[in-house]
């Protein structure tokens, strides 16, 4: 019998997943909306799940008993309820090293951009204002000042790479340090507020979680160099958004630059984005053709694996393999 995979949300052509899942005999069943009352409804025929960014109900794998596995086009699993999947026997993935390069790249982007004052000067400029003391007063020289990295896996790590080559000094924050984990010419602590103390720039690199949610708060944004700039390349649940108004308004720290908020799409007057000390990004830092291509195609084929019996790549709950609901059976 076909095989059917829903696929919750996507941002690209499914051109790939169509040409893989025909190999092991699968079909997709593409959302329409993506809302929860339509993906629970289309569950009940699913054999997996393919999931970008909607939500997936706890509601839509209680109701479909044949579905294998939830496959993550990304590296956080946050918008899937992976405890209740583990219960249920289903196995979860995602691709932990997509878009390194990209948001790497980017974070880096971001950090050069406050540093060198591109925005600002790109504002002036187009507004017929050439003069450098006006726009940039007390601009520093970037080698020799310190990037503050809260989270340490892969992209911080990459990150930390290309900083370390500009001339940065890099402290990273990991909670839960172990010897050996952190690169030749990174310092790493597991104390945060030393992190936050000594960075010219802060950039995030940490999941969403309910541990991390706001952990960048008016505490954390007071503890800040008033000359310290924020990145975000990660989640914007990390960060308090009415703490960072105040703290840019009242110029605790210098600037922001973020690739995510909240809530996204944000609306047009959002507060944040009308400040003059911040740059913001669509959430783009993932972006490359390069790299869509390869998350479509490794989330994918964790489904393929799946239906020829095969364990799949990058599992995130190893522990279902143990559950006596476990569904796959190898």
């Amino acid at each position: 019998m076909t095989k059917r995979v829903l696929v919750t949300d996507y941002a690209w052509p499914l051109d790939i997943e169509r040409e893989i899942l025909a190999d092991v005999d699968a079909e997709l069943l593409v959302a329409e909306q993506g809302e929860e009352d339509e993906l629970i409804r289309l569950a009940r025929e699913a054999d997996a799940i393919l999931t970008n960014w909607r939500k997936v109900p706890m509601a839509a794998l209680d109701i479909a008993p044949r579905c294998l596995i939830v496959s993550r086009y990304g590296i956080g699993v946050d918008n899937i309820p992976v405890e209740h999947a583990t219960r249920l026997g289903i196995l979860v993935t995602n691709v932990p090293d997509f878009c390194i390069d990209e948001v790497s790249d980017h974070a880096m982007a971001l950090v050069l951009c406050c540093a060198r004052r591109i925005a600002q000067f790109d504002r002036a400029t187009s507004s017929g204002v050439w003069d450098l003391a006006a726009v940039a007063p007390g601009m520093s020289r970037l080698r020799g000042q310190t990037l503050g990295l809260v989270g340490y896996g892969r992209l911080a790590g990459a990150v930390a790479a290309k900083a370390i080559a500009f001339g940065l000094s890099v402290l990273a924050f990991t909670p839960r340090l172990m010897p050996g984990e952190i690169s030749t010419g990174v310092r790493g602590t597991n104390d945060l507020e030393q992190v936050v103390r000594e960075a010219d720039y802060l950039s995030l690199h940490a999941p969403a979680t309910s541990e991390t949610r706001n952990m960048i708060n008016e505490r954390i944004l007071r503890l800040m160099k008033p000359t310290a700039y924020l990145v975000n390349t990660s989640r914007g649940a990390l960060v308090d958004e009415e703490a960072l108004r105040l703290a840019l308004r009242e110029k605790w720290i210098a600037g922001a630059a973020l690739d995510v908020l909240a809530l996204e799409p944000a609306p047009p007057e959002h507060p944040l984005l009308e400040l003059e000390n911040v740059v913001v990004t669509p959430h783009a830092s993932f972006y490359s053709e390069e790299a869509i291509i390869d998350l479509a195609r490794r989330a994918v084929q964790h489904v393929a694996q799946v239906f020829r019996g095969v364990l799949p790549t990058n599992v995130v709950n190893p522990e279902v393999l143990t559950e006596p609901s476990y569904r796959l059976g190898v």
